[in-house]
C-alpha cells in the first residue's frame, strides 16, 4: 500500500506533469511573469465555470477576503457579522482593516454559520456578513441573502474551502457557491481543491462597479498606470501559477467527484455507529469535500489522533481553538462571546485524509483503523 498522505499532490501532478510542465514553459517562454495572457485565461475560464461576471486574481486567499471588505468602503469600528469556527485569516481582516467581528454560532450538523443566529447578532453598526463555506459545503445561502436583503447588509462569501459545489434555491434555481452574495474570495493553497503550486487567490463578483474597484485596489489603488485613485494594495496571480490552475481548472469536477467517492466510502464504512457522526449533507448543497471532518461522540479524540498517527495515518484537527478565543481577538471582546456548539466542536472535530488519489486499500486500512480504536476503547 502506498503511503497516506492528507492530501498527495505528488500523484495528482503526475497525471498532468506533461500539460503543467508545458505550461510552465509557454510563461516561461512568454516572459510575461505579471499579468500575463494565462492570468486573463484563467480569469475568464473561472468566470465561465462559476456562472460570475467578474473575477479577480490575486495573490492569496487572505488578500482576496481583506481586499474584498477594502472595497466595500466600511468604516473603522462597523460590525462584521462571521462564525469563530473556521481559519483565523476570515476573521484576521476584518481586524486588520479597524472593523469590528462580531462571532456567532455555526450550525451543529453543517458547520456553517447560522442564519438565525446572525440574526440575533444584528445591530445599527451592522454592515456585512461573512459566511464561510466550511469543508467544502454551502452554508444556508438563501437564509442569508434574505436577511442581508431585509437589513440592507453586504455579504462576502469565504469560498476557500468549496470552490466548485452547487447550492439549490427553493425554486431549484442553482448557483455555484462564491457567486451568490455581494462578493466571492477563495485561496488557491495547494491542499485547495483547486490548487496552484505556490500561492493564489480570487475575487468574484457580478457587479461591475464593484469589479472596477477590486481591480484597482489590487493594483495599487490605479484604474491607469501611475495614477492612484484610492489606497490599495500589491496583491497579484502570478502567470506561472495561473497557468497552472488553468490546466487544474478543466479537472475540477472529476476532482471533487474523486473525493466524493472517498467520502461514500467513509460513511458507508462508519454508517449507523453512535460514537461517529459522518459529516452532514445538506438537501441544498453540494459537498466538494475539501476535508471530510468527523464528530466524536465518547471518544478520546486525542488519544485517536495519536492512535492513527501511530500506524502511519494522518489526520487533522481543523480547528482546535476557535476565533473568539485566540489572543489576537481579546481586544474586540472575544471571550465574551458565548458560542457552546462552537466550543462543543472544538473539542470533538477529526478529519481524515481525502484527496484525489486515495485507493480502496488506503481506505479500507484508515476506516479499520478507526474503528478498531474506538471499538478497544468502548
Amino acid at each position: 500500500m502506498r503511503p497516506i498522505q492528507m492530501v498527495d499532490l505528488q500523484r495528482q501532478y503526475a497525471k498532468i506533469k506533461s500539460e503543467v510542465n508545458l505550461a510552465i514553459q509557454e510563461t516561461l517562454d512568454s516572459a510575461a511573469f505579471i499579468n500575463g495572457p494565462a492570468v486573463n485565461n484563467f480569469a475568464v475560464n473561472l468566470s465561465q465555470y462559476l456562472g460570475v461576471k467578474h473575477v479577480i486574481p490575486c495573490a492569496n486567499g487572505t488578500d482576496a477576503l481583506q481586499i474584498s471588505l477594502m472595497a466595500l468602503e466600511l468604516a473603522p469600528g462597523d460590525e462584521v457579522i462571521t462564525p469563530s469556527f473556521t481559519y483565523v485569516a476570515t476573521t484576521e481582516v476584518i481586524a486588520l482593516l479597524k472593523l469590528k467581528p462580531v462571532f456567532v454560532e455555526v450550525d451543529r450538523r453543517s458547520f456553517c454559520i447560522d442564519p438565525a443566529a446572525i440574526e440575533k447578532a444584528i445591530t445599527p453598526k451592522t454592515k456585512a456578513i461573512v459566511p464561510v463555506h466550511l469543508y467544502g459545503q454551502s452554508a444556508d445561502m438563501e437564509a442569508i441573502m434574505d436577511i442581508a436583503k431585509r437589513h440592507n447588509l453586504y455579504v462576502i462569501e469565504d469560498n476557500a474551502q468549496a470552490i466548485g459545489a452547487r447550492y439549490t434555491f427553493s425554486d431549484n434555481s442553482v448557483q455555484k457557491t462564491g457567486s451568490i452574495g455581494t462578493v466571492g474570495a477563495t485561496s488557491f493553497f495547494p491542499s485547495k481543491n483547486l490548487g496552484a503550486y505556490g500561492d493564489g487567490g480570487a475575487i468574484f463578483t457580478n457587479d461591475d462597479e464593484l469589479a472596477a474597484r477590486l481591480k484597482m485596489i489590487a493594483n495599487h489603488g490605479q484604474s491607469k498606470r501611475y495614477y492612484h485613485d484610492i489606497v490599495g494594495c500589491n496583491s497579484r496571480l502570478d502567470s506561472i501559477q495561473a497557468a497552472i490552475l488553468n490546466i487544474k481548472l478543466g479537472r475540477l469536477d472529476d476532482y471533487i467527484a474523486a473525493r466524493n467517492k472517498a467520502a461514500d466510502h467513509y460513511d458507508k464504512a462508519f454508517a449507523g455507529n453512535p460514537k461517529i457522526a459522518v459529516p452532514y449533507r445538506s438537501a441544498n448543497s453540494s459537498h466538494a469535500f475539501h476535508q471530510y471532518t468527523l464528530t466524536l461522540n465518547g471518544v478520546d479524540r486525542n488519544g485517536l489522533n495519536e492512535w492513527l498517527a501511530s500506524r502511519n495515518i494522518p489526520s487533522m484537527i481543523y480547528y482546535p481553538v476557535p476565533a473568539h478565543r485566540q489572543k489576537m481577538f481579546e481586544a474586540f471582546g472575544g471571550q465574551n462571546f458565548d458560542l457552546e456548539i462552537t466550543d462543543w466542536l472544538t473539542e470533538r472535530v477529526i478529519s481524515l485524509p481525502i484527496h484525489t488519489e486515495m485507493d480502496e486499500d488506503q481506505l479500507a486500512y484508515i476506516t479499520e483503523n478507526v474503528l478498531s480504536f474506538i471499538n478497544k476503547t468502548a
